[in-house]
């Protein structure tokens, strides 16, 4: 379930920023484990709202067959 107001696009960029903060070494391991709940967040609301529109696109699409 969402749990934000946040934009698809606010958050996959705030995933992508924190993927390249672990990727590069950037993050100190007291903050890891912080950034790696974020980053489980992020995805929950990306994935909330691709489900929805294609919830969306489905029932638009059926309406069309009818």
């Amino acid at each position: 379930m969402e749990t934000n107001n946040e934009s698809y696009r606010e958050a996959e960029e705030k995933l992508r920023r924190i993927v390249a903060e672990i990727e590069n070494g950037e993050l100190d391991v007291d903050v890891l484990s912080e950034k790696i709940r974020e980053a489980i967040r992020l995805i929950r609301v990306c994935k909330e709202k691709l489900f929805r529109v294609d919830e969306e696109v489905r029932k638009i699409l059926e309406e069309l067959d009818e």
